[in-house]
Formats: structure tokens, C-alpha cells, sequence
């Protein structure tokens, strides 16, 4: 994301840095995405929607996101990929050797 975000319009921010000042909690913060949009925190598929309208590639896709039911599907997508992250992690760390 940081490579299509080319005007610098999103700031990320790494709450697993013990320096980061977190607005909510650590541990909320490293269990879903979360973003601000508009000074609101949203998590989830609201977060990316929220991400993609700030980038003019994406932006489509966040606005579609917009509609009550897509954003219901994305969440739920969302959801099963949280179940499925921590495998696809060790698949990964060990495929690159860390």
C-alpha cells in the first residue's frame, strides 16, 4: 500500500513499536487494521475501504465500499482471513528462512 500511496496521503503508523503512541489499545490495535478517517478509528474492512479511497488506484473500491451490504461481505472476508493469518505467517516465515 505504501508504494501505490504516492502522494504520501496515508500515514502508517507501527503500533508493535513501543514508542508509538497508541490511541487505543496495543493489543486491539495489532489484532485488526484499524485506521482514522475524518478523526474517526475504523477497524476492519472499514479500515482498508477507509485506505483505499485515499489512494486514486483504489479509490473506486473504497467508495464502492461505502454501500452498507459490500462493506458487511468485506468484513466477513476480513474475518476469515484473521483465522487464517497466523498460519499463512508461519508459511511465510519459514519459506524466507527467518
Amino acid at each position: 500500500m505504501r508504494r501505490l500511496d504516492r502522494a504520501g496521503a496515508i500515514q502508517f503508523i507501527d503500533a508493535a513499536d513501543d514508542a508509538t503512541v497508541c490511541p487505543l489499545d496495543r493489543g486491539q490495535l495489532l489484532a485488526r487494521f484499524h485506521a482514522r478517517e475524518d478523526g474517526q478509528i475504523l477497524s476492519g474492512a472499514a479500515a482498508f475501504a477507509a485506505m483505499w479511497r485515499a489512494i486514486p488506484l483504489l479509490r473506486p473500491l473504497g467508495l464502492l465500499a461505502r454501500n452498507r451490504l459490500l462493506l458487511a461481505v468485506l468484513e466477513r472476508l476480513y474475518v476469515q482471513f484473521l483465522r487464517v493469518r497466523p498460519g499463512l505467517q508461519r508459511v511465510i516465515a519459514r519459506r524466507s528462512g527467518a
